[in-house]
């Protein structure tokens, strides 16, 4: 998170206050707590040479700092729906530290429904999901690699943040971290629509 420049990621205001901001289209980056809660939770399953998955990547904040922990050998991808905010996500890569893994081909970010996540650069050692689901997509589940692990809040009006581990016999555990807040994982046309 010090490698990445949070300040590049906000359109307006204060980047670095603890909370989360709009960045259009009814979307928010998380508060840096929230991003430094997820980075932790995936830690082991962001090293060097790992594949992530970060859904509803927004801003692209969090995707650069994956990309950054897998390193050019590994492959950060972020998928959003809102085609604008991908463009956005791009630009604001490209002037920070992770443009030479997005110019190498290791970070990427793509017009996509999340929800489905994306198969084309699976399986994943790690998934984020930055917006709450009221159940954890079954794709989502296919497309984690058995050792993996998923960070996802779960949840419509309470929510808390689950963490997926998928055991090496293809089973699945998982535990509440936290009771959050995040915005609904949703289609596009939901999400465009004025509260």
């Amino acid at each position: 998170m010090e490698t990445i420049d949070r300040a590049l990621f906000v359109p307006e205001g204060s980047p670095y206050i603890d909370s989360p901001m709009p960045i259009g289209f009814n979307a928010t980056i998380s508060a840096p707590h929230m991003h430094a809660t997820c980075l932790e939770l995936l830690k082991d399953h962001l090293q060097p040479g790992m594949h992530a998955l970060d859904v509803g990547s927004g801003s692209g904040y969090l995707t650069a700092c994956f990309a950054m922990m897998v390193g050019p050998e590994g492959r950060a991808v972020g998928v959003e729906h809102v085609p604008e905010i991908v463009a956005s996500a791009i630009e604001n890569v490209q002037k920070s530290a992770a443009a030479p893994l997005m110019k190498d081909g290791s970070l990427s970010f793509h017009v996509a429904d999340g929800r489905l996540g994306f198969p084309d650069a699976a399986p994943y050692d790690a998934i984020h999901v930055g917006a709450a689901a009221p159940e954890i997509p079954q794709p989502l589940l296919d497309q984690l690699k058995p050792g993996g692990r998923m960070v996802i809040p779960v949840g419509t009006y309470y929510q808390d943040l689950q963490v997926v581990d998928k055991n090496a016999d293809g089973s699945i555990s998982i535990r509440n971290d936290a009771s959050v807040r995040y915005v609904p994982l949703t289609s596009r046309s939901a999400q465009c629509q004025d509260p």
